[in-house]
């Protein structure tokens, strides 16, 4: 995909009624995000409701990784994991090696036993503990939306992965151009520090009808 300019894809949603679709995607502050979060867990309603509304980011970055991937025993950070549901389809292809951090101790809290070896938690808005050419692969799935982590985390995860190490996430299509993707992307393409490998609308929340930005780069 050399040469594409991301910022010039000719994407028509109409953010105002996706950032309506799901109470959360109005929340402006990290404070008023966290509580939600507190709320949302109890008697795992956000689990619940995942399932409900039929959200299909994990199983996708998981095929895609895969896809991509080249060992099972890769060092692979999962970037805002949440209760785990990466981790999980992860698992399922045989990845064992999963790091696990999100800002929310009660999404935390209800991740399962058995999926990663460890647990942080961690802002993704601020730089990361970690240092450069930590990890084989990174994902961010579902985290990249409304109110969560803006579009400069990307640089730190560059910065975290090891040469030619794979970068998977996905961007709620509502964001792209408003917190400004589309401009990182070409920046990070422009200044070759990574090649995208594969760059697609996929679905996302299928219930709510919110697509999402599907995209794997690898570090050069």
């Amino acid at each position: 995909m050399g040469g594409h300019k991301f910022s010039r894809i000719n994407d028509k949603v109409n953010t105002k009624d996706i950032d309506n679709k799901i109470p959360i995607y109005q929340l402006k502050s990290k404070e008023k995000v966290l509580d939600y979060y507190d709320n949302w867990t109890k008697k795992e309603q956000y689990n619940k409701d995942m399932v409900i509304w039929n959200y299909e980011a994990p199983q996708n970055t998981a095929s895609l990784l895969n896809k991509h991937a080249i060992d099972k025993k890769i060092n692979i950070l999962d970037a805002g994991c949440g209760t785990g549901l990466v981790g999980k389809e992860l698992k399922k292809y045989g990845y064992s090696n999963l790091t696990g951090v999100d800002f929310s101790q009660s999404m935390l809290d209800l991740i399962p036993t058995g999926i990663y070896h460890t647990i942080d938690l961690i802002d993704l808005n601020e730089p990361l503990k970690y240092g450069d050419n930590t990890f084989d692969a990174i994902m961010c799935v579902g985290t990249f939306t409304y109110g969560h982590v803006k579009a400069h985390a990307l640089n730190e995860f560059i910065r975290i992965v090891n040469y030619r190490g794979l970068i998977c996430f996905t961007i709620n299509e509502g964001i792209y151009k408003e917190y400004e993707f589309d401009k990182k992307i070409d920046e990070l393409t422009t200044n070759n520090q990574w090649e995208i490998i594969e760059f697609s609308k996929s679905t996302y929340i299928v219930n709510k009808n919110i697509e999402a930005w599907l995209c794997i780069a690898r570090k050069i």
